[in-house]
């Protein structure tokens, strides 16, 4: 194991200290993030929830930052220039297409049945 020494202002140590061997694991799970921005998952289960008909559906499309981003993504990635976090990025975008194509095919009917 590794010691890192850290400077932080006294309000902080106080509370790193009640933390006790617990440190490490949630330094850990603060620097595991998501490959994208909490607002686009927020965007699509937004839309998601709210019971959209077929047409909705069809209609649905990523916001124009999240187009305009993931065009930057591919533009880079065609150009050989990705780093290992944008690649992350990227891959979540085709993911998240890739479901968005199948919910549109109808080959996810447990989210496309209304009630």
């Amino acid at each position: 194991m590794v010691k890192i020494t850290l400077e932080v202002p006294e309000e902080l140590s106080e509370k790193l200290t009640q933390l006790g061997d617990r440190l490490p694991e949630l330094l850990a799970l603060s620097l595991e993030q998501p490959p994208l921005p909490t607002r686009v998952y927020q965007y699509i289960l937004d839309f998601l929830v709210s019971n959209p008909t077929s047409e909705q559906i069809l209609a649905f499309r990523p916001t124009a930052e999240m187009q305009e981003r993931m065009q930057t993504l591919l533009r880079r990635s065609k150009a050989g220039e990705l780093n290992p976090t944008e690649q992350k990025e990227l891959d979540e975008y085709e993911r998240i297409e890739h479901l968005m194509v199948m919910l549109k095919t109808g080959n996810l009917p447990h989210l496309t049945t209304n009630p």
